[in-house]
């Protein structure tokens, strides 16, 4: 989208050189590398940019309303309601597709948010590997408000650890060693020393968390949570000590209420031009005479899943759960990012953290994804290349 970069970076590409990068991730992450990278980083023009961080401003400004908590008390299910709920989200992620409107300039349209970590430690680690492979101009950056890397750590080191020995600090999720993300478990330890530890090694002695390490229990102070229901309740028959909803004496650092709080169920109440109309299947009366022009997301759903791009009213109608969906405009991406065969379309997330006592959330870095498929999610790209998850450095 930069002509200059793009230009630069696609005379030095080459897929021997492509699969020399892939090879060194894969000595400094032996074992841990499980989902595509794309071949390409994402070269943002100041213009998109600007409008990146306006979009994400106006959402902060409904996340920060005085009644954000009562419009949203309907998004957190009863049954996974976790005790002490801070006063906000520590981690606030919002994914865009890049469009091109009727003036013929770039454009973002919100696709969704989530008040849930995303790859924070993975996004500082690949932009200095493009950079090792790549002739990749200093003019740009994957950073916000932030200087450098060590900066970078510092930030997420005060917000996730705070004052605690990190060994008193866990990434908590399920089965990490089989998470795709793995890789960024790992790139967190090493940049503030927390160790990823599984839901079933967690230890309960009545209100006190720990775990086991080396023949030691060791106390945890904070979790960094890494763990959603939607995949607990793909193990219905899993016995663990320590169960979310637990009264328990440790701070949440991305209470688990804030992925309810901050999701699909936001979009209603968002209004933007940058934010496609959206609206609750349950408040729907009538449904829209244009109803090919949207889709059908389930609200809690996570990486895609659920999504209906093709609706009809029958399909609606057979919908017995209708306060879980959401009926939302499509937004038409464009294909902007110049590979050696044909342009590709893009999504970029933008990632904030939000420190415990800040009045709003901090950009920070961002994350992108390429796609030649019908959406942007894994099944969709398969057996395609210049897909896949990657950067973006912004002029």
């Amino acid at each position: 989208m930069i002509p200059n970069h793009r230009a630069t970076f696609n005379e030095a590409f080459s897929p021997e050189r492509y699969q020399e990068m892939l090879a060194s991730m894969a000595e400094d992450l032996p074992g841990l590398l499980d989902f595509r990278i794309a071949e390409t980083p994402i070269f943002v023009p100041a213009a998109l940019r600007d409008k990146l961080i306006s979009a994400g401003e106006s959402i902060i400004d409904v996340l920060t309303a005085a009644n954000f908590k009562e419009l949203t008390e309907g998004a957190v299910p009863p049954h996974q309601r976790v005790p002490h709920e801070d006063a906000h989200t520590a981690f606030l992620a919002i994914d865009y597709a890049i469009c091109r409107n009727t003036d013929g300039e770039l454009e973002p349209q919100l696709i969704e948010l989530q008040g849930f970590p995303s790859l924070y430690a993975f996004q500082d680690y690949l932009p200095g590997k493009f950079r090792q492979f790549y002739p990749i101009s200093d003019a740009v950056s994957q950073l916000f408000n932030v200087s450098n890397s060590t900066d970078y750590f510092e930030q997420l080191r005060q917000l996730i650890v705070a004052d605690e020995n990190p060994e008193n600090v866990i990434l908590l999720e399920l089965f990490p060693e089989k998470q795709k993300t793995r890789l960024d478990f790992e790139l967190t330890h090493r940049g503030i020393g927390v160790e990823a530890v599984c839901l079933t090694k967690v230890r309960k002695n009545g209100r006190q968390l720990y775990y086991e390490k080396e023949g030691r229990q060791i106390p945890i102070k904070r979790i960094y949570n890494r763990l959603i229901f939607d995949e607990l309740e793909q193990h219905p028959d899993l016995k663990t000590e320590f169960r979310l909803t637990d009264d328990v004496d440790v701070k949440w650092v991305g209470h688990p209420n804030w992925f309810f709080r901050i999701s699909k169920y936001t979009m209603p109440l968002l209004h933007h031009a940058f934010v496609p109309p959206s609206h609750y299947l349950s408040d729907l009366a009538s449904y829209p005479a244009d109803l090919e022009n949207y889709v059908l997301k389930p609200l809690f759903s996570f990486a895609g899943s659920g999504v209906q791009l093709d609706v009809t009213a029958a399909d609606l109608d057979a919908i017995t759960d209708r306060h879980n969906y959401l009926l939302q405009r499509k937004v038409q991406y464009e294909p902007v990012i110049q590979s050696p065969d044909g342009l590709v379309k893009c999504e970029i997330r933008m990632l904030y953290i939000w420190h415990e006592q800040a009045a709003r959330p901090m950009l920070i870095t961002n994350l992108g994804r390429l796609s030649r498929g019908a959406m942007i999610g894994v099944n969709f790209n398969k057996n395609k290349d210049w897909v896949g998850g990657t950067v973006c450095l912004f002029e």
